[in-house]
């Protein structure tokens, strides 16, 4: 498909309503047309995999042709910088875990461009860095215990430094995604989160309490035998 078909189609599911409603969760308007997350994944898989429309349209001024790029890329050929260029230019929350879980956990590099990112001052370069490890943990079957403990310093630098609210949540979630992946990281895990909770700090006390409630349902599910 055209780059510029393509744009119009996206033009024409525009939704104000839903707009209005992706506003009030923290996503920008000024280049968001309110299109929902399903009817884009229907769209990448009618298109299919293309990897320069993908370049092309993530370039474009639209929220959703953003997200839409990271379904339709091609993985094999995503270099590390245009994952660079991609993140320098995240403006929100849901194209940064978009982008994370539907295209950049595919890449061999990406454990060391979520530990780079970790260390970026800007904050959805920094999320990235989590979102990306979150998505790690659940989507990568083969990678070893000691790759995700490895991360464990940088989750409690920081839950103690930062309490930027889509820092403070990333972080959590990669927290607990490690903890939920087998039952070796589980204590872990738990014992981080713990460390968290009994934390002076607000945050870290936020982070870690939120992680032990949710290993205990986690546990409570799997004496449940519950998958």
């Amino acid at each position: 498909m055209e780059l510029d078909a393509l744009v119009a189609w996206l033009h024409e599911q525009a939704d104000p309503d839903f707009r209005a409603g992706m506003a009030r969760f923290g996503i920008p308007s000024g280049r968001t047309l309110g299109i929902r997350i399903p009817r884009l994944r229907a769209e990448a898989k009618r298109i299919g995999r293309s990897h320069d429309l993908a370049l092309a349209l993530y370039r474009e001024n639209i929220h959703e042709a953003k997200i839409l790029a990271s379904m339709i890329a091609e993985p094999e050929l995503f270099t590390p910088g245009q994952m660079d260029e991609w993140v320098a230019d995240f403006d929100s929350w849901d194209i940064c875990d978009q982008c994370c879980m539907n295209l950049f956990r595919h890449r061999p590099y990406a454990y060391d461009k979520a530990a780079e990112y970790m260390q970026a001052e800007r904050l959805f370069t920094r999320r990235a860095g989590f979102a990306l490890l979150a998505t790690l943990a659940v989507g990568d079957k083969r990678s070893p215990d000691d790759r995700f403990l490895a991360f464990f310093p940088a989750i409690e630098q920081c839950a103690l430094s930062d309490d930027r609210d889509a820092i403070r949540k990333a972080v959590n979630w990669a927290l607990r995604q490690i903890g939920k992946r087998n039952a070796t990281l589980y204590p872990e895990a738990l014992r981080l989160a713990e460390r968290l909770a009994a934390s002076e700090c607000r945050t870290a006390r936020w982070i870690g309490r939120d992680a032990v409630r949710e290993f205990g349902l986690e546990r409570v599910r799997l004496r449940a035998g519950v998958k």
